[in-house]
């Protein structure tokens, strides 16, 4: 019997691009306080490294809290770089792959972990797909029940995306695809010039979608009547739809002739709620009072309700690529550190849209920042309170480069130093909190009996790696509790020791050596939800035997952790 045919989306390596979105992680994101601004403070988060790994470590931490989704992804044009989801690789070969810094900390990313998606490559088209799939599959796991996502893409693989989309997010959650005029000047590269990009535009939940829109156009309204209430727009007054007292004749009168509601519709007001408006002048027969009768719409009334304007699916005036450019090299000393960067009032119109009344937006193909930039400065103009999330991975710019001459090694450089440039002089949270992709906390420490010698058991008392700091482990369990990583940081010495808060009284911790039952009494006197200490870090076995019953006498519910 042959395969029951099925309307779908498949290619080479789709299952094992599905497998890849459920596998866990081992990763974990490290604190950089010195390339952060504000870290102990800010809300907002850079992450650097590969963005599938990240967005597994979010997964629980920021299960179903953003708000909106931006990404720009490789276009897949032949000759940008794609994410090395190599599935003919062993688990181990691609895990490794994956590993942008060696055991001692050291950057071991190159170009090499990534190739080139030459358009002679039998599997052109689907190694993207294979490259997209497990992102956007995690990725929807973060939208909020009224989330939005945006992602730009131009002819290349505009189709696929669809059909990807449409799996993931639900055909009925499409919300439409915006037209963006990316260039003005015309190229006679191929029969048509290319002008344009799509964004395709998905809810989590169409139907509890909050989405916001243009702000109004206060040269679309008049007052030549010199109505109190100030400038107005006429607009119809009937509807598509049947039943009730909605179908009567409403008289003009100025020239006596009645009006009916075009047929097959009605009028969006019963009589009497009619006779209400038209006594209180809201009802206006046509700008000179002779023809049918529309509705007065005030500037000032729908300012005041928050209304906004119905965004058009074309995007003609939100700049184009020269205008991001020109951007960035204004704020890099004119230097073209980045190349065809959207430019700021493009992702500020989407931001309006997706996060009209604030929230988390992520951006995990971060680029040059250009989201970040938005966020903060569309906060700066309408007062809002909206969190960014950017992961860009590190990767490296050429020594050609004018991003490379002017000091800058990686995307990452530039993403960072864009957001400290931009966030000059704004008002609002412009920090951020750096987070690094790295290994595991934890040392290797399986061996088998014939790799074991009498000299390593010193080193097995130790499970922690050396290089790892106190923000580390603390960041570790984070992820592993759910918190979001953006809470507010801060520590304090008590007798010597530091002690570490995070999100107040959420995490309680102290990772130095010599820890005595005086600390962990000034710990427990505090309640937190949870206190986390080292395992190797007592002074003596009688603390940690006495540790559980000083935090059941003084705090009874916190939850005690030692790594």
């Amino acid at each position: 019997m042959s395969r029951q045919e099925l309307y779908e989306l498949t290619w080479p390596g789709k299952h094992e691009a599905i497998i890849e979105a459920g596998r866990p992680t081992d990763k974990v994101l490290r604190p950089c306080i010195d390339k952060s601004r504000n870290f102990d403070t800010t809300q907002n988060l850079y992450i650097e490294g590969d963005n599938l790994e990240a967005l597994k470590i979010l997964q629980k931490s920021y299960m179903k809290r953003v708000k909106m989704i931006y990404i720009d992804p490789p276009y897949n044009t032949g000759s940008d770089f794609i994410y090395r989801d190599d599935f003919s690789q062993s688990e181990f070969e691609s895990q490794e792959s994956f590993n942008l810094f060696d055991e001692s900390g050291a950057k071991n990313f190159t170009l090499s972990n990534y190739r080139e998606n030459s358009r002679t490559n039998p599997r052109f088209h689907s190694n993207w797909l294979s490259m997209i799939y497990p992102r956007l599959k995690l990725a929807r796991n973060l939208l909020s029940d009224d989330g939005v996502i945006f992602i730009s893409i131009d002819d290349n693989e505009q189709a696929g995306l669809k059909f990807v989309c449409n799996e993931i997010f639900g055909e009925n959650n499409f919300v439409a695809q915006l037209v963006w005029q990316s260039r003005t000047s015309i190229s006679n590269d191929y029969e048509i010039s290319l002008n344009h990009n799509y964004t395709l535009i998905y809810a989590s939940n169409r139907e509890k979608l909050l989405f916001g829109g243009d702000p109004l156009d206060s040269s679309e309204y008049i007052n030549p009547d010199n109505d109190p209430r100030g400038a107005w727009k006429l607009v119809p007054l009937d509807a598509n739809h049947a039943g009730g007292d909605t179908v009567y004749p409403i008289t003009n009168p100025k020239t006596g002739v009645e009006y009916y509601p075009p047929k097959g519709r009605i009028w969006v007001y019963n009589q009497r709620t009619m006779k209400k408006l038209m006594a209180d002048g809201r009802i206006k027969f046509g700008l000179s009072d002779d023809s049918a009768p529309k509705r007065k719409l005030y500037i000032n009334e729908r300012i005041a309700k928050g209304d906004v304007k119905t965004p058009s699916s074309l995007m003609l005036d939100a700049g184009t690529t020269q205008t991001g450019t020109l951007e960035i090299m204004s704020l890099f000393g004119c230097k073209k550190v980045f190349n065809y960067p959207k430019p700021v009032d493009f992702l500020k119109r989407l931001i309006q849209y997706g996060t009209p009344k604030g929230g988390i937006v992520l951006d995990f193909f971060a680029g040059s920042s250009t989201t970040a930039h938005a966020v903060m400065t569309l906060n700066a103009q309408d007062g809002g309170t909206r969190k960014f999330i950017m992961i860009q991975l590190p990767e490296e710019c050429s020594e050609s480069s004018e991003a490379f001459r002017a000091g800058y090694e990686t995307i990452c450089d530039i993403g960072r130093e864009r957001i400290i440039r931009a966030g000059n002089g704004l008002i609002g949270d412009t920090g951020f909190r750096v987070l690094r992709l790295d290994s595991a906390n934890y040392r290797n420490v399986y061996f088998t009996p014939e790799d074991l010698t009498q000299d390593m058991l010193d080193d097995l008392t130790e499970n922690i790696k050396p290089d790892r700091t106190g923000l580390d482990l603390l960041s570790g369990v984070i992820a592993e509790l759910g918190l979001p990583f953006s809470l507010k940081y801060s520590c304090e010495e008590f007798e010597g020791f530091t002690v570490h808060y995070y999100g107040g009284n959420n995490i309680i911790a102290c990772f130095d050596s010599g820890i005595n039952e005086s600390l962990v009494k000034f710990i427990a006197k505090k309640r937190p939800a949870t206190a986390l200490f080292r395992d190797s870090c007592f002074e003596d076995s009688k603390v940690m035997i006495n540790l559980e019953q000083f935090f059941r006498f003084y705090a009874p519910d916190t939850e005690i952790k030692i790594l």
